[in-house]
């Protein structure tokens, strides 16, 4: 792969996910924390009116406006379709980007703890992995390959590559110390990783490691009129990337009764419980546990 010339650090694509935004402000007063030798690197407060309005964002989700075919669609006028192609024309333009990579800083309600979100399996992505949890054994390494990265609609879809910061637990409009530090130390080793990778100097990596896979989103039960009628069962709640077996129970309805996995595999729930997740009644992903080989 060519070397990273320019990097991206984007936060607060979701208004009320303060950790980006505040490191944001810390590292803009001190750009030596994410400056390094190899590349440049420059930051973007992404939605900065749906955090003036204490909001996750105005319209739309902007972290789900990046296709090629929207950012080239003009009726797409809302406020974060109009802020994505603005985004799109400072890092972009998609398919032809001026920025090399973008690491884009989220929180979760979900007990995920520090999680780094790649979007493609290829070399440059899986050491990056192996590079973060040697760095950072407590950190988790997802996945989320399932479609090519030019067809994923996030932020850092914009660049050739790109992947997603995401630490929890926070709730919604709060900063917490522990799930800022994890941020800022994670996206210095990601940094520190492309530094290296540029100057050929990585040290030796182990040579397979556990990470996870995207496999599927589950939503939470409803009746026949979309109203929900139930709830994540307590013995779920929290237990991000503990796996889950079948006739495990995994919901609990409103009237006491409980709903079972039924999946034929050993799948490992994470984003549970998500409260941003709710517009679209959405419970839980699930994943499949992996063995990363270099």
């Amino acid at each position: 792969m060519k070397s990273i010339n320019s990097v991206a650090v984007v936060g607060g694509t979701h208004g009320n996910e303060f950790s980006g935004i505040y490191l944001l402000r810390k590292w803009q007063q001190d750009a030596s924390r994410i400056t390094r030798e190899s590349f440049t690197t420059q930051t973007l407060f992404a939605n900065p009116k749906a955090h003036e309005e204490n909001k996750r964002y105005l319209d739309s989700d902007l972290n789900r406006q990046f296709a090629v075919e929207d950012l080239a669609n003009p009726e797409l006028a809302n406020y974060e379709q109009s802020r994505a192609k603005v985004m799109n024309a400072v890092l972009g333009p998609k398919g032809d980007a001026k920025t090399d990579f973008i690491i884009d800083l989220h929180n979760t309600t979900s007990n995920m703890g520090p999680t780094l979100i790649v979007l493609q399996s290829d070399d440059f992505n899986i050491r990056m992995g192996a590079y973060v949890k040697a760095q950072m054994p407590e950190a988790v390494v997802v996945f989320e390959d399932q479609i090519p990265l030019a067809e994923h609609k996030f932020v850092c879809s914009i660049a050739e590559q790109g992947v997603i910061v995401e630490i929890g637990p926070q709730p919604q409009s709060v900063i917490r110390q522990d799930v800022l530090d994890w941020m800022e130390t994670m996206t210095g080793h990601i940094l520190d990783y492309v530094d290296l990778y540029n100057k050929g100097q990585l040290p030796e990596l182990p040579p397979t490691y556990e990470a996870f896979r995207y496999t599927e989103t589950l939503k939470l039960p409803e009746n026949a009129q979309g109203e929900r009628i139930g709830m994540v069962h307590k013995n779920v709640q929290d237990n991000d990337f503990r796996p889950l077996h079948g006739g495990d129970p995994i919901f609990t309805l409103f009237d006491g009764s409980e709903i079972c996995w039924d999946g034929d595999y050993e799948a490992y729930p994470h984003f549970i419980n998500e409260a941003a997740y709710y517009d679209n009644n959405l419970a839980m992903s699930l994943a499949e546990k992996i063995a990363v080989e270099l």
